[in-house]
C-alpha cells in the first residue's frame, strides 16, 4: 500500500522551529549580542562591534587583494542571501515563473529552498537550491528567460548538482566592462606549463586557462569581429620561450592572410592557398606518423617535449574556407587528414586549433573531433549548441545575444570543467604591437635552458 497522506498542514510553530534549525545564526547572533550587552555592558559591546567594523575597514583599505579574496565574497554572499534569495522577493519570482508545486491535499505551496549562496565576484552569484518533489532541472532550463527577468539579472544558467538539488549561476551585472591586457611572455622555458596557459578571465573573477598538450584540439567559433584570434594569440605569447627554443613548432594555414600573416617568420610551416594548405597538413600528418613509429619502436606511449620531439601546433584560420568553400578534391583530402590528427595526435604531441565563423556540420565535418570548444558571439542561436553541445544555450550560453561591437570582442562561453554549465569569459586582447613583440622575442631572444616538459597523454 502507498504511504498515507494527511490533509493537514504542519503547524506554523513547527515550520518556524524547522526554519530556525536550518538557520541557527538568525537566532544565535542577536542572542549573543544581547547576552554580551547584559553581561559586559552595552558600551563595551558597542565598542567591540565598532572595533570589528573599524578593523574590517582597515583591512579593506590596507590589503585589497586579501580582503577581496577572503572577506568580500563571504560578506556579499551573506547580504545577497538574505536580501534576494529568501522571503517574498524569492517566492514571488518563483511563483511568477511557475517554479513551485502545490500539495495535492493540503494545497500548500512548496517553494524550492535555497541551500547555499556564493558570490565569487561582484557581478555573479552561485545558488544551490533544493527543489520539491515533482520538479526537475529541465523545468528550470525551460523557464530561464522568465526567471532572468523576474530576478532582474543579466543571465541565469542552471545545472543538476545531485538528486533534487540544482545549481544556479546568476549574473547580476555585466562582468566584462574593460579590455583585458595580453598575457605576459615568460622569459624561460621552465616558467611555462603547457597544460595551464592564461588566456583571459572568467565570470567568477578567476583566470581562464587552456592547455596545448597533444590531443587538446581547440575549436573556436565566432562571427566577424568576435575576437577569435585573441585566444590562439594569447596561447602563443604564453608559449613564446618554447617556440624560441624549438620546443614548439607552429604550422599555420592562413587563407585570410590577415592577423596570422605576421607570424609567418616564426612558423615552422606557413601556407595561404588551399593547395598549399593541403600540402602543409600532409606534412603535419607525416610528421605525426613518424613520431608514432618512433614511439612504437621505443616502447613508449607518449612523448617528452624536447628539440628532438617538439610539440606541434596546427592553426587553421577560417577552417570553413578550407573544408567547405574551396576545391572539392582539396577539401575532401583535408577532411581525411584532419580526422587523422584529431583521432591520433594525442600521444605524439600534435594538436590543432580551428577558427570558424559558421560552425555547421556542412562547413566543419570534423567538428566533433575537437576536444575543447569555445563559442564567442555568433549570429544564430542554433550555432551555440553546434559548438558547445546539445542544450548548452538552454542552460545559459547566450552567445547569440552578445552585442556586436568592439567593446564585446573576446566575450564568449566555454563549458566549465567537470560540469555541463556554460561559463562566460573574456579573452585577453593582443594588439598588433604585442604580436610584433612576440615575433621579435622568438627571432632574437636569448636561448633559454630548454628543459624537457612531460606531455600528459
Amino acid at each position: 500500500m502507498g504511504k498515507a497522506e494527511s490533509g493537514r498542514r504542519k503547524g506554523r510553530e513547527v515550520r518556524t522551529a524547522l526554519w530556525l534549525g536550518r538557520h541557527p545564526g538568525t537566532l544565535a547572533t542577536p542572542a549573543a549580542v544581547t547576552a554580551s550587552g547584559l553581561e559586559l555592558g552595552w558600551v563595551t559591546t558597542g565598542g567591540v562591534l565598532g572595533g570589528l567594523g573599524v578593523g574590517l575597514c582597515g583591512w579593506y583599505r590596507a590589503h585589497p587583494d586579501t580582503f577581496d579574496t577572503w572577506a568580500a565574497p563571504r560578506m556579499r554572499a551573506f547580504w545577497r542571501r538574505w536580501s534576494r534569495y529568501v522571503g517574498r522577493r524569492w517566492t514571488d519570482a518563483l511563483r511568477a515563473c511557475d517554479l513551485y508545486t502545490v500539495h495535492r491535499k493540503t494545497k500548500e505551496e512548496r517553494f524550492p529552498r535555497v541551500l547555499k549562496v556564493r558570490s565569487p565576484s561582484p557581478s555573479v552569484d552561485t545558488v544551490q537550491v533544493r527543489i520539491p518533489p515533482g520538479q526537475h532541472a529541465r523545468q528550470w532550463e525551460a523557464k530561464l528567460p522568465e526567471l532572468t527577468e523576474a530576478l532582474k539579472a543579466e543571465r541565469v544558467a542552471v545545472e543538476r548538482v545531485k538528486p533534487r538539488v540544482i545549481g544556479l549561476v546568476i549574473e547580476r551585472t555585466e562582468p566584462f566592462t574593460e579590455v583585458i591586457d595580453a598575457p605576459d611572455m615568460p622569459q624561460d622555458t621552465d616558467a611555462v606549463d603547457i597544460t595551464d596557459l592564461y588566456v583571459g578571465e572568467d565570470e567568477y573573477g578567476g583566470e581562464l586557462r587552456l592547455g596545448v598538450q597533444g590531443g587538446r584540439h581547440t575549436f573556436i567559433a565566432g562571427a566577424t569581429g568576435a575576437g577569435k584570434n585573441s585566444i590562439p594569440m594569447g596561447l602563443l605569447r604564453g608559449l613564446a620561450p618554447l617556440i624560441r627554443d624549438g620546443l614548439v613548432r607552429l604550422w599555420i594555414c592562413d587563407p585570410k592572410q590577415m592577423e596570422f600573416s605576421t607570424l609567418a617568420p616564426i612558423a615552422h610551416r606557413y601556407a595561404t592557398d588551399t593547395g598549399d594548405c593541403v600540402g602543409l597538413v600532409e606534412n603535419f600528418v607525416a610528421d605525426m606518423q613518424a613520431v608514432q613509429r618512433r614511439l612504437s619502436a621505443e616502447g613508449q606511449r607518449k612523448i617528452t617535449v624536447s628539440r628532438e620531439t617538439p610539440l606541434n601546433l596546427l592553426i587553421l584560420d577560417e577552417i570553413g574556407a578550407l573544408l567547405a568553400y574551396g576545391d572539392g578534391a582539396d577539401a575532401r583530402e583535408l577532411r581525411k587528414l584532419l580526422a587523422l590528427v584529431g583521432s591520433q595526435g594525442r600521444a605524439t604531441g600534435h594538436s590543432m586549433h580551428g577558427l570558424v565563423q559558421e560552425p555547421t556540420k556542412d562547413t566543419v565535418p570534423v567538428r566533433d573531433l575537437f576536444t575543447v570548444r569555445i563559442c564567442l558571439r555568433v549570429t544564430s542561436a542554433s550555432h551555440v549548441d553546434m559548438v558547445l553541445g546539445d542544450g548548452a544555450r538552454l542552460r545559459g550560453a547566450l552567445a547569440d545575444e552578445i552585442p556586436d561591437g568592439e567593446e564585446t570582442a573576446g566575450i564568449g562561453y566555454v563549458i566549465r570543467p567537470r560540469s555541463r554549465v556554460p561559463m562566460r569569459f573574456r579573452s585577453a586582447y593582443t594588439t598588433d604591437a604585442e604580436i610584433a613583440e612576440l615575433v621579435a622575442f622568438v627571432q632574437h631572444g636569448q636561448h633559454g635552458a630548454g628543459m624537457d616538459l612531460r606531455v600528459v597523454a
